[in-house]
């Protein structure tokens, strides 16, 4: 594996190491509020962050990830937690999904980092450039998850 190669996977698991620290001493209560101006909550974001990283994996490769079609209703662009059933994954199998992504990504496509394939809209052709959008997207819903942290306390 490159050097560069590393570092990314490095960053991948630093910066979920570090969403998950910011989860530690949250309840699964306070992952259900929604605070005032925001649209959904913690639990929300957590699936979004890891559906995100598949869909755009999936959208560029094509190949079928492991994750159940109903993430897309209840964690997709424009859901939220209202969309929820009693089968939506609670908080602590979240924060479950959430570790385990980055060894599982590193172990199917490590070795493909630079595979190209036909360019996505946002012209992505490679996971590598994938991996760089989703670790920039996970750090926005980690911002907002520290923002929501500060309203529920």
């Amino acid at each position: 594996m490159k050097y560069r190669h590393k570092i990314l996977f490095n960053q991948l698991e630093s910066y979920r190491s570090e969403l998950l620290e910011v989860l530690k001493d949250v309840t699964e209560e306070k992952a259900e509020m929604i605070p005032t101006g925001f649209r959904n909550n913690i639990r929300w974001n957590m699936g979004h962050i890891y559906l995100d990283q598949y869909l755009w994996i999936e959208a560029l490769t094509k190949e079928k990830e492991n994750v159940p079609k109903t993430f897309h209703d209840w964690f997709g662009f424009g859901t939220s937690p209202s969309d929820f059933t009693d089968e939506t994954p609670n908080f602590e199998k979240l924060k479950e999904l959430l570790k385990n992504q980055p060894k599982l990504i590193k172990e199917r496509y490590g070795e493909r980092l630079e595979e190209e394939f036909p360019p996505t809209e946002m012209g992505m052709n490679t996971i590598e450039q994938v991996l760089i959008r989703t670790i920039f997207h996970e750090g926005l819903h980690l911002q907002t998850i520290l923002d929501m942290k500060k309203l529920i306390k």
